[in-house]
């Protein structure tokens, strides 16, 4: 089963790219040795789109795009960061949409959608989910051991009264251990 998409970009200067994608738009990533980085995004999607009457894009061409939920917002960090935009955000029909050109001369489409996902994404629910089942299940194992601990000193505590009032009872001074 298909459970995700591996996208590649082909630059002339990929050090640059991948620092890009580090630091400026400070995607995730795995380090697979050798300066190799695989950058990890949470989601996904894919569109198919016809070419126009003209013939353009050419058929086969595809396009890769980063997508966000407040695009005004987005622009301005990246901007903060050194991302330099080709035009101003435009109102595309499907979304709002503007373009950076990366180290390479790889151009992107940076696009806030109007559409709804069908769906939310099902590993970022089930990560959730089961961080919170950790975290409950770690307050649960803490109560436990407080109770027992405070079980433990109250026997202590029992033990010791027991003790000295035998030793009060004799008559003795109770003596202390080294």
């Amino acid at each position: 089963m298909i459970r995700g998409l591996h996208g590649l970009f082909y630059t002339s200067d990929p050090d640059g790219m991948r620092a890009f994608l580090r630091d400026k738009l400070r995607l995730p990533h795995t380090d697979v040795g050798e300066g190799w980085l695989i950058f990890d995004l949470p989601e996904a999607d894919l569109g198919v789109h016809p070419v126009d009457e003209s013939g353009r894009p050419p058929s086969g061409t595809h396009d890769v795009s980063f997508y966000c939920d407040d695009i005004q917002g987005t622009v301005s960090d990246l901007k903060s960061r050194g991302v330099t935009f080709d035009q101003d955000v435009q109102d595309h029909g499907y979304g709002f949409v503007t373009y950076f050109t990366m180290p390479g001369g790889v151009r992107v489409q940076l696009y806030e959608p109007k559409y709804q996902k069908r769906t939310a994404p099902a590993p970022r629910k089930a990560a959730k989910k089961a961080a919170a089942k950790t975290k409950n299940a770690a307050k649960k194992v803490a109560a436990k051991a407080k109770g027992a601990a405070k079980k433990v000193a109250a026997k202590a505590k029992s033990a010791a009264k027991k003790v000295s009032a035998k030793v009060a009872k004799r008559g003795e001074t109770p003596k202390r251990r080294r």
